[in-house]
């Protein structure tokens, strides 16, 4: 029976690039989608770009352009590099629309005449230089629990306690650095500590999350005991100014509140889709109506189960919407048994791996290879990546066809033998068309890594064919033109098999290999048959390179922070005051030489100081580094130039919570000089008197007007 199934993944934020770790999800999916239409049913795979929120406004802001015109771009960069990794979206859309919009009103509207919206007056920071409320993520100041400088208003990051940010002890703006004041507002809440989402709830998350066990433990703890209310009412709006949807007031009244990010995301799908919906004709309610009877899925990040399973289902059950069939969880994604880290080139982007040329097929192998349908975390074991995909997808399956092709191609005009080969077939190379219904099974319940296990099986055992009957050793043989010619047509049959199990996960390796096999495209019923006899194939071509280790190291190197200064051009040795040479000594130098003499300048030319490269830079964050009697930490934004750390010895004359915030003037080409904190990316410039103590240590700063990056002269 044909299903009718619509899926999802987790809309990725519009204020940043995928990398490798959002892959893992977007691949999964796309491989379970691409299973399920090779197996004949109806099914819809959409998704969009996250576009709303506080960051998106302040990174607009920052780059001096419309919040439209930043997602716009970011949209542009994210499908590039979905498609680089062939993820195929029915539709990838984004939440900024009218359908989402329409969604997020009705929605809203549906459970405040249900009586599940409250409105409540809370206190919240608001910073007085921006005035705007602030978010957690964007308050900072002492941890409350460990006295811990520099924390952010939901949790600290040096003892793990969570806290709510007007616990913070002198708290400040990350956004201008100020000291925000309290301030009451009117919020509107979903009231899920109501007894009747606390009902549905207990009843629905067993099946909307019964494919995996520890999700359900995961819900229950939330949940509580029967009789317990553990859940709270959720805040859905925010103050303006907020990049988002304006929540409706009566007869068309201003609110001048917005539906907060979270509420309007995962409202997303049914924009996304009602989108697609209307141009391909399909009818909306047959997906997402109370009596649908079609399969939803959300697949996601184990992070966000809380708010899919919990805050999503209770919003569409009482909106009058179906809820989803099932909420499928994954794990993080580590490389090399570590988070990803940019000192170490592991955080790498999906820009950066096509860039280096890399196969985007060695990595969905890789994942599928990993994932097992649980919420187990995977690893990107880099140097296990690259033997797998050799061993695996070029050692067992690419070489059965490079095998037997030349021969068919040489000897027989490039057609198989001239009869039915289904008995001779199971004789020789017995379970390989009947694995297909166990290998979809493993599929079906996205245990991929399960699946390619037992595809390379069946690869083995053609291999362990191949090595049992030496075609290379046949066709040097006379009287053997017959067997050379049967042995060539099983195993270009096995290799079609074998590309049919494989073609979720490497769909254009299956294309070039159904071009090359001179079939139409696979599907999943074509595992029951082999090609008619005499089928004529095409000449082969190689279908894969295997990965060289220097390309995976090349990747590391690529997307490592240098770790050693970079090379400057020669420098006369007479010439030790040039300006690049003197400022990158007294960056380097943590402990300053006191009471020496100050040498006697010498002149410079003009173009001396024309290599000097001096940018007004904005303080977005200064903190006080731990061992180090002098140093600030600074992270300065360069406005379009992006954000560069920089150690200043003025921990004697400033206090970094005042720093956040202000302009200053820094050295932009300084070469970047590794020290025993960190990489230091520069040197803002400060004014001191002879000997540099204190008091007498100034940071220049511009006159009113400067903005970040722009070149000084």
């Amino acid at each position: 029976m044909t299903r009718k199934i619509l899926v999802t993944s987790a809309l990725p934020y519009a204020n940043g690039a995928i990398h490798l770790g959002h892959l893992v999800e977007y691949i999964q999916t796309d491989i379970w989608t691409r299973f399920q239409k090779m197996r004949g049913h109806e099914c819809w795979f959409v998704c969009a770009d996250d576009t709303h929120g506080t960051p998106i406004m302040l990174r607009a802001e920052k780059e001096g352009v419309t919040p439209e015109q930043l997602i716009a771009r970011v949209h542009a960069e994210h499908s590039r590099d979905f498609a680089g990794f062939h993820v195929a979206f029915d539709n990838y859309y984004t939440t900024h629309s009218d359908e989402t919009r329409h969604y997020a009103e009705d929605i809203f509207g549906k459970l405040k005449a249900a009586g599940l919206i409250e409105v409540r007056s809370i206190e919240q920071h608001y910073d007085p230089v921006k005035q705007m409320f602030l978010p957690d993520r964007f308050i900072k100041g002492e941890c409350p629990k460990c006295g811990a400088k520099d924390q952010y208003g939901d949790a600290c990051e040096s003892c793990g306690a969570a806290y709510a940010p007007t616990e913070l002890k002198n708290p400040y703006s990350a956004v201008s650095g100020a000291q925000p004041v309290l301030k009451s507002s009117d919020h509107y809440f979903f009231k899920l500590s109501d007894p009747r989402c606390q009902e549905f709830l207990r009843r629905a998350t067993r099946e909307v999350c019964k494919a995996q066990p520890e999700a359900i433990n995961k819900l229950q703890e939330w949940l509580g005991e029967p009789g317990e209310n553990k859940l709270t009412d959720w805040d859905i709006s925010r103050d303006a100014p907020y990049f988002g949807f304006e929540i409706p007031g009566e007869s068309g009244k201003s609110t001048g509140k917005f539906f907060y990010v979270w509420l309007d995301a995962p409202i997303g799908y049914m924009g996304s889709f009602k989108n697609f919906c209307a141009r391909k004709g399909l009818d909306f309610d047959e997906f997402w109506g109370k009596d649908s009877k079609a399969e939803l899925y959300h697949f996601i990040g184990k992070d966000i189960l809380y708010f899919h399973a919990l805050f999503w289902p209770a919003e569409l059950e009482h909106a009058g919407y179906r809820v989803p069939t099932s909420v499928f969880a994954h794990g993080f994604l580590t490389v090399d048994g570590a988070k990803m880290s940019k000192s170490r080139g592991t955080f790498i982007t999906a820009e950066s791996y096509l860039a280096q040329g890399l196969n985007p097929e060695w990595l969905r192998y890789y994942f599928a290879a990993k994932l097992n349908g649980s919420m187990e975390d995977i690893d990107l074991n880099l140097e296990d990546f690259t033997q797998r995909v050799n061993s695996d997808l070029v050692g067992k399956y690419i070489n059965i066809a490079s095998r037997a092709a030349g021969f068919i191609a040489k000897r027989f005009e490039g057609k198989l033998l001239h009869s039915h080969l289904n008995e001779r077939f199971q004789a020789e190379l017995p379970g390989i068309m009947e694995a297909a219904e166990e290998i979809a099974a493993l599929y079906e319940a996205r245990d991929s890594a399960r699946a390619l296990r037992r595809v390379m099986a069946l690869a083995d055992q053609v291999n362990q064919y191949v090595d049992k009957n030496q075609p290379w050793v046949l066709a040097k043989q006379e009287g053997q033109d017959a067997k050379l010619h049967e042995v060539c047509s099983l195993l270009i049959n096995a290799f079609r098999l074998l590309t049919i199990y494989l073609k979720p996960v490497l769909p254009k390796l299956a294309q070039r290999a159904e071009e090359f096999l001179n079939v139409a495209p696979l599907h999943w019923a074509d595992a029951g048959h082999l090609l008619p006899p005499a089928h004529l194939i095409n000449p082969y071509e190689h279908l894969m390179q295997r990965i060289d280790p220097k390309q995976i190291e090349a990747l590391v190197a690529a997307n490592r922070e240098s770790l050693e200064p970079v090379a400057a051009p020669p420098t006369p040795a007479a010439d030790p005051q040039s300006p690049q040479r003197h400022a990158q000594h007294q960056q380097a130098t943590e402990d300053k030489v006191q009471g020496q003499a100050e040498p006697t300048l010498q002149h410079i030319s003009i173009d001396d100081f024309g290599k000097v490269d001096l940018r007004i830079a904005r303080i977005a964050d200064a903190q006080h580094v731990e061992g180090a009697d002098k140093l600030i930490r600074l992270t300065l934004d360069l406005g379009e130039g992006g954000t560069r750390n920089v150690f200043a010895g003025i921990k004697s004359a400033y206090d970094p919570a005042q720093l956040v915030g202000r302009l200053t003037v820094m050295v932009a080409n300084l070469a970047p000089r590794k020290m025993k904190f960190g990489l230091s990316e520069g040197m803002v410039l400060a004014a001191s008197d002879t000997d540099g103590k204190s008091p007498g240590l100034f940071l220049l700063s511009p006159d009113s007007g400067a903005q970040p990056g722009m070149k000084v002269k």
